[in-house]
């Protein structure tokens, strides 16, 4: 299992490399698709000439630079468009496999270089060094692309378009399906689409005026028929957030909305499958194609690219493809008995698959919310408060209101405030709640008619990053990060050295509270009642805060049990079970009136960084703790 996620892992960056190359480049593609689709039927010299020299030359140089610039910035761009002039010149067909070899190539040998001569050119000399290190290793990677790269990427094409054509001419292309279909759900599509299919697609462009290549992924068809499977025949939240889902997969042309709903009934993946193979092989018999690109896989730009005499194939291939898809999907949901799995737990397998925050789970969240909470996300340019609530409104949510202030603020957001308090405490005029997932239904029965927001981890919960950023598309402020400092005024919070205990004796989490409390107990922060109120508030709601991180504290009953506001630090050697979470650091709080605000928001900053919790937990003194924690909220 490792070793397969291991592969997927490279696939998929390599993909998403070819797609950092191709992408911001998209707008030449189309432009160049455009000119060809008019000048193809209409022969005018106008629009015939710009055809094979954008097709030759300016598309292969930007995907150079582009690959050059990813690894070495401008610099690295430069001399990466000029290595792939090499295998340009070197054949008769678009180079755009060989941009992709030499572009990258070349950004990592200027690299190398700058990085073995850095600091080491006399004075005076940058100049010169510079541009001439630039010219020679250029020149040197075009030879070498002329002589090498070039003749071996064109037998490699050539060996691609044999195959391509075999399949059609054996009426076998639609079998691709088999291979493209489950390639999407683990994404490893930009391996596919970018590497292989665009630069075939491009040079058959060239040769007859479009390619069936251009379809056989962006076809928004079976992913569309598997969503109007689940409006029809889905359940709760899968069926109400499909109609939303739809609209974003099949105009937006975002496909990996629909990743989700088959991950979560993994067999309508023969839905999609068998919908691909129908598409194209409607394409193949009306021998339809498009001229360029179409991403996003949005019927708008694939309807825009279509070749002239392809409009009847291209519809039909979506069309058919969506009914296909659509009838299988939906007797499977129909027949199939098993219970239909969580869509929000299949979307987070989907990111774990891709490797990183998804903006469809985001929009997906969203629809799902409209469907389920009956309050969809309020207007963002409305938005003028975010509450984060738990128990007492201490330790937990001045941790997340701490999160998404410092996520606005790093946006430039600046208008819109985050505060922290207890549920029973809750404004009825409310907009956004955040609260930890097993507080949110006791929130919306205090404010049923605000939106929701569930988390589970305290510090780098994704649902942080999906609010911030459906406020940021909507926002008209400035972009510009704010650079305000945070406020680091002495409060009378103090962590002093005896108060940290470096390998703590605990084995479990009620140990571990124990220590905590009675740390400080002894050093006067608190009354020795506030220990039975830390194990209180633990009951209510976990106080594990992600990162390996626990914050036990009081409830907000405890106030009167705090003599001054102050933090125990604990680290362990081995991991505490936490309610299922490990835990190495435990910090505990105790917060007299609001003094122990800017000390929570302290910690925040310092061990939302994972890697910041390792070294601290790693440290040999106490000495060691407190300089991770070395501004003046902290200490004496």
């Amino acid at each position: 299992m490792g070793k397969t996620g291991g592969v997927r892992s490279r696939v998929q960056k390599f993909g998403s490399n070819l797609s950092s190359m191709v992408i911001p480049n998209l707008g030449a593609f189309i432009a160049w698709g455009i000119l060809t689709a008019i000048a193809i039927p209409t022969d005018i010299e106008l629009f015939t000439n710009f055809v094979s020299p954008m097709l030759t030359y300016l598309l292969p140089l930007l995907i150079a630079f582009a690959g050059g610039r990813m690894l070495h910035d401008f610099r690295g761009g430069v001399v990466g468009a000029t290595a792939a002039m090499g295998v340009i010149v070197a054949a008769d067909i678009p180079m755009f496999i060989g941009a992709m070899i030499m572009g990258p190539l070349g950004g990592w040998m200027i690299k190398k270089f700058d990085e073995r001569v850095g600091g080491k050119i006399p004075a005076g000399f940058e100049l010169l060094v510079n541009n001439f290190s630039a010219g020679i290793i250029g020149a040197s990677l075009g030879l070498i692309g002329s002589l090498g790269v070039g003749p071996f990427v064109v037998g490699l094409t050539t060996f691609l378009e044999a195959g391509v054509s075999l399949m059609i001419s054996w009426g076998v292309l639609p079998l691709v399906s088999l291979f493209i279909e489950p390639a999407k759900i683990l994404f490893l599509n930009n391996a596919i689409s970018q590497g292989i299919l665009a630069p075939i697609a491009s040079g058959q462009v060239a040769e007859h005026g479009k390619s069936i290549l251009f379809l056989l992924e962006a076809n928004p068809g079976p992913g569309f028929g598997i969503l109007l499977a689940y409006m029809v025949f889905g359940k709760g939240a899968s069926k109400a957030s499909a109609y939303g889902a739809g609209v974003i997969q099949f105009i937006g042309g975002i496909h990996e909305i629909y990743f989700p709903y088959v991950l979560m009934k993994p067999l309508l993946l023969v839905a999609a499958i068998l919908g691909g193979m129908t598409g194209i092989f409607t394409l193949v018999q009306f021998d339809a194609g498009l001229v360029s690109i179409a991403s996003p896989g949005s019927i708008i730009p694939i309807m825009l690219l279509t070749a002239s005499d392809s409009y009847l194939g291209t519809i039909l291939s979506v069309l058919l493809a969506t009914i296909v898809s659509f009838v299988v999907a939906s007797v499977i949901l129909k027949f199939d008995k098993k219970e239909e799995g969580d869509l929000m737990e299949a979307s987070k397998k989907m990111e774990a698959s891709k490797g990183k925050k998804s903006r469809a789970t985001a929009a997906l969240e969203r629809e799902m919310r409209k469907g389920e909470e009956g309050a969809s996300f309020p207007n963002p340019e409305t938005i003028e408060h975010i509450i984060f609530a738990c128990d007492a409104g201490l330790g937990s949510s001045a941790m997340g209101a701490t999160m998404i202030r410092n996520k606005l603020k790093d946006a430039g957001i600046k208008s819109i405030s985050v505060t922290n308090i207890a549920i029973s405490n809750l404004p009825t005029d409310a907009q956004i709640i955040i609260t930890h997932k097993d507080l949110t239904e006791r929130a919306k029965e205090k404010q049923p008619n605000a939106y929701h927001v569930s988390v589970d981890n305290f510090l780098n919960s994704p649902e942080y990053d999906r609010v911030v950023d459906t406020i940021v598309a909507h926002s008209n402020e400035s972009s510009e990060p704010e650079t305000t400092l945070n406020d680091e005024s002495t409060t009378s919070s103090h962590l002093t050295a005896e108060s940290i205990v470096i390998g703590g004796k605990a084995t479990s989490k009620h140990e571990s509270i124990v220590e905590a409390a009675d740390i400080l107990i002894t050093h006067g922060y608190v009354h020795k009642s506030y220990k039975e109120k830390m194990f209180e508030r633990e009951e209510s709601v976990s106080t594990f805060m992600g990162n390996g991180l626990a914050i036990p504290h009081g409830t907000d009953e405890a106030k009167d049990d705090v003599i001054q506001s102050g933090i125990s630090i604990i680290t362990y050697d081995q991991p505490i079970s936490w309610d299922g979470n490990d835990v190495n650091l435990v910090i505990g709080i105790a917060g007299k009136g609001d003094e122990h605000l800017t000390l929570i928001s302290s910690i925040a900053t310092v061990c939302a960084d994972e890697e910041n919790v390792k070294q601290i937990v790693k440290s040999e003194t106490p000495e060691e703790v407190m300089s991770y924690f070395s501004t003046e909220s902290f200490q004496k």
